[in-house]
């Protein structure tokens, strides 16, 4: 018979402690929904917490009509996209030819040196924004997919990976005639699947999340992607200069905190539905990719 698991009060104070943290980072998301689904005059009067006050979805029916959202909504997903499409066969082939040994790959020290001092020393940010401008990326598109499609780190992680994959299989697959790219394919990808959920997942939230590449590399407004947008709306509207009602009626709708509100509600869906499916690889490919015996 399986014996009952014991709460001692240790257990009982860790539980409530992990209890209040997680509530802790709850309670914004919630006040955010909360606001999204309420009228615009009792978000405004500070009257919304965690429920809803005078429930309604015209901030969500107004959203369907914002183009300037739709498009930066459409932007973020694209890049999200083009990101995964790039970045993941370069982090692949990459890790996979960093993890052999110096026998194997004389050259390897050499780039790994090379790899590491970029994540460690940039030459800053002016000279980064020259670099980019020479080579035509600003206000280009690709200034929010090209810059990020080597992030080291998470080449390391996936390095190690390859690294603790048996000798024997690619033996194997040697004595069977299959060269280096085969082998990559068939027999190191099959068995590292919790590995490129992993990467995936910091890849997806790496480029979702980020907003400062479209603040610093993208001058029109219409081509931000969704984070940068987002971040554009918490720019306070000073109304004490404004005279015409009308003027300040449009100035108070631009700047709708319900509306606002449920903008952010929005672009947080895409990677709340990515997790549930990468989750069960998340902590396994992590704690194999982080140690090598």
């Amino acid at each position: 018979m399986k014996k009952r698991k014991r709460f001692s009060l240790s257990n009982t104070i860790i539980y409530g402690v992990l209890a209040f943290a997680a509530l802790i980072c709850l309670a914004p998301i919630i006040n955010i929904v909360a606001i999204s689904f309420s009228e615009a005059s009792a978000a405004i009067a500070g009257d919304v917490f965690f429920w809803p006050v005078r429930p309604t979805i015209a901030s969500y029916n107004r959203i369907i009509a914002d183009n300037t959202f739709s498009r930066a909504f459409t932007i973020s997903v694209l890049r999200v996209v083009l990101a995964l499409l790039i970045s993941i066969p370069v982090l692949v082939i990459m890790a996979y030819a960093l993890s052999k040994n110096k026998k194997a790959f004389p050259e390897r020290n050499i780039i790994m040196w090379v790899a590491l001092f970029t994540m460690l020393f940039n030459g800053g940010l002016i000279p980064t924004y020259m670099v980019y401008r020479s080579y035509g990326l600003v206000n280009s598109f690709w200034a929010l997919v090209l810059p990020m499609v080597m992030n080291v780190w998470n080449m390391i992680i996936m390095m190690n990976f390859f690294r603790g994959v048996p000798h024997e299989l690619e033996e194997a697959a040697l004595v069977d005639g299959a060269g280096a790219l085969r082998t990559l394919v068939q027999v190191y990808l099959p068995v590292s699947l919790p590995m490129l959920a992993t990467i995936t997942l910091f890849t997806v939230v790496n480029h979702w999340n980020d907003f400062f590449m479209g603040l610093i590399y993208i001058n029109d407004p219409r081509d931000f992607p969704i984070q940068t947008y987002i971040r554009s709306l918490t720019l306070t509207v000073d109304l004490s200069t404004v005279s015409d009602p009308r003027e300040m009626a449009e100035r108070m709708r631009m700047n709708s905190i319900t509306f606002n509100a449920a903008k952010i509600v929005i672009s947080m869906v895409p990677i709340v539905c990515v997790y549930p499916f990468l989750q069960r690889y998340f902590v396994k490919g992590l704690v194999l990719g982080s140690v090598k015996e």
